[in-house]
């Protein structure tokens, strides 16, 4: 429809090599659909050239903005930086590589049309990707799925569409290291699928190294998953049991060493404990960032955003409050 306003979010980390040919491609998409598009690249401080690629099209392009970060703060602070900048009727968020193909929108946009609220992208088939980074990412989602107390898609990502109202709900939502899939299916509204296959990246390289997918990994769990706290409590009983049978059984049988016995317990028992001290930590480094009550993200400047065109927008996420 052509009243229909579409928002697309692009969060940008050093995609100097590519960013050229993403915007190129979002262009030509746009020229050929009936809806009306904004495009809202959210650099997240990037040392490269893409910050000045970026303006260069935003000077020729009225539906091009720019949300810049004052420093990197991460992807999915970048995606929900992205989301308040929004007006559109329905909102996209995609990756800056085309790994996220544009020709999947207008599939999304029909659903949302239909009454879906949310259209997710679901994976098929992933080019360009390691062996060890699919199984890793395969394992994850069946782990999180196990563990949650929510029902998150097997194999989607970041890549979707969600009405204005399901990004008002989400924007609600004040966790300092967001896992914005798991948000998503948190507030509910009525879901759909699109089935896409992921590209292979046209050029640069990934912004996911595995210690970045660690701590996605463990942002995830430790947001909508109790359970391994629950685990703590099950491993601090079975080194008690199984270290008391053990040495029962050596000293019935005569066959045993005391320093060997002691020796194996004590390393086992501090395995556990550290194992446990770990995960337990993970939970009270979140409930301290959130004690903190730091601002998640400072927006140092906007561009093309016709409201705040006489000067460098400042903005900090308390409160959802912007401050010229």
């Amino acid at each position: 429809m052509k009243n229909q306003l579409i928002s697309i979010v692009l969060p940008v980390f050093n995609e100097e090599a590519g960013i050229q040919a993403t915007i190129d491609t979002l262009l030509n998409y746009i020229e050929q659909q009936e809806e009306q598009y904004e495009l809202i690249f959210v650099d997240d401080g990037s040392k490269d050239k893409s910050v000045s690629i970026i303006k260069a099209a935003l000077e020729q392009h009225d539906n091009i903005k720019l949300v810049e970060f004052s420093r990197n703060f991460g992807h999915q602070l970048a995606i929900t930086a992205g989301l308040q900048y929004t007006k559109g009727d329905a909102v996209v968020v995609m990756d800056a590589d085309l790994q996220d193909p544009p020709e999947v929108i207008p599939q999304m946009i029909k659903k949302w049309n239909e009454g879906y609220e949310i259209v997710y992208g679901k994976r098929m088939q992933r080019d360009g990707e390691t062996f060890f980074k699919k199984i890793t990412a395969k394992m994850f989602y069946r782990t999180f799925k196990h563990l949650a107390t929510i029902d998150m898609p097997l194999d989607t990502g970041d890549f979707r569409l969600m009405d204005r109202k399901a990004v008002h709900q989400l924007l609600k939502l004040r966790e300092q290291d967001p896992f914005v899939r798991g948000q998503v299916t948190w507030i509910g509204f009525k879901q759909t699928s699109v089935q896409y296959h992921r590209q292979e990246r046209m050029a640069g390289e990934t912004k996911y190294p595995l210690s970045k997918m660690i701590k996605l990994a463990i942002d995830g769990i430790t947001s909508f998953s109790m359970k391994p706290l629950q685990f703590v409590n099950i491993f601090s009983i079975v080194p008690l049991v199984s270290g008391v049978f053990s040495l029962g059984y050596m000293i019935a049988s005569s066959s045993y060493s005391l320093a060997g016995v002691g020796v194996t317990i004590l390393l086992f028992t501090l395995g556990l404990l550290m194992l446990s001290i770990g995960i337990l930590g993970s939970y009270l480094g979140r409930v301290l960032d959130q004690v903190n009550n730091r601002p998640r993200f400072i927006v140092s400047k906007t561009e093309g955003f016709e409201e705040r065109n006489k000067g460098i927008h400042h903005f900090t996420d308390h409160f959802n409050q912007r401050v010229e």
